[in-house]
């Protein structure tokens, strides 16, 4: 048990070491630039498109570095601002659907999908989800909380007192994200070495065939929604391989896993931001499940008639 604790904890260390090259640097930059003339002008510059989705012109900046770079870039952006918990949750759901665009993409094109539609799927989402929250949800117009981060007075002492702060928020954010990387490492290494991924697989079975897929997809499926597309990359890619998973089943699998994947993981480092998450939770696996059981159907449908008219045909060639 000691050992398995010290390989999560160092795999932990080793997430927030990776992660925080990213946060602390991306934190403190934008920090800064907002209280220099060229931040502000980008974010005037797109309002008008933000306001489209219930957003400041200032949310263009998470979600920009989100899906360019990883879903820890865009909420040390986030932190870097002043938003109310409704515009926080919007970014939050928007980013849960597209973030890390490029390289998740990429591990989606490596296993057989075609990297156009697994992004094309994800913006989608991302720009729906954001509209519809934004015309059912009147609410969170109060100033969101950001964990141990607090709003601070803009009158800083020259660069000196503004790149003080600048540190003291990139830190904060680097020990958060922390607190919240290392224990969840320890707990997915426990679960690894103990072999209870492999049962929560067979478990998972079942609810494959639901989902128009058949049972061997069952393991890329739990290694998506436990470790993430990045993270599972490897795992995910000797399980098409070993199990011989069909095209079909492949994309539908992809198209569940980029509405829902890393689903713990991506909840919790939420937290922080003060949203509520649950309802975050509940949006992913419900677009998940029914965006996928809608397209299964439908290409199920299709394979069965394609099965129909090569049986029609041989019957006459037959005859």
């Amino acid at each position: 048990m000691t050992g398995i604790m010290t390989r999560g904890l160092r795999q932990g260390l080793n997430v927030t070491w990776t992660l925080g090259k990213v946060i602390f640097p991306i934190t403190l930059i934008v920090t800064i630039l907002q209280y220099t003339p060229v931040l502000p002008w980008v974010i005037k510059q797109l309002s008008p498109i933000m306001g489209l989705l219930g957003l400041s012109g200032e949310a263009a900046v998470p979600l920009v570095l989100g899906n360019a770079l990883n879903l820890y870039a865009g909420i040390a952006a986030i932190i870097s601002f002043d938003f109310t918990v409704k515009e926080v949750f919007i970014m939050a759901i928007m980013l849960s659907f597209s973030h890390n665009l490029f390289i998740e993409s990429t591990v989606a094109s490596r296993v057989g999908v075609n990297w156009w539609l697994i992004s094309g799927i994800r913006i989608g989402l991302a720009l729906l989800a954001a509209f519809v929250i934004n015309l059912v949800w009147s609410g969170g117009a109060e100033q969101a909380q950001y964990g141990f981060i607090t709003s601070q007075s803009t009158d800083f002492n020259g660069w000196q007192g503004l790149a003080l702060h600048g540190l003291q928020t990139a830190l904060i954010a680097v020990i958060q994200l922390a607190c919240i990387v290392i224990p969840l490492m320890i707990v997915m290494q426990f679960l690894r070495e103990k072999g209870w991924l492999t049962v929560f697989s067979n478990k998972f079975a079942p609810f494959t065939r639901v989902l128009g897929m058949e049972r061997n997809t069952s393991m890329t499926l739990v290694a998506g929604l436990t470790i993430g597309l990045a993270y599972g990359a490897g795992l995910m890619i000797q399980a098409v391989k070993e199990d011989g998973v069909s095209k079909k089943d492949m994309h539908l699998a992809l198209i569940f896993l980029v509405a829902c994947h890393a689903v713990v993981e991506d909840t919790l480092v939420f937290i922080p931001l003060g949203i509520p998450v649950w309802p975050l939770l509940v949006i992913r696996l419900t677009t998940a499940i029914i965006l996928t059981m809608i397209v299964g159907y439908i290409w199920n449908r299709k394979d069965s008639r394609k099965r129909k008219e090569i049986e029609n045909e041989h019957t006459y060639n037959t005859v």
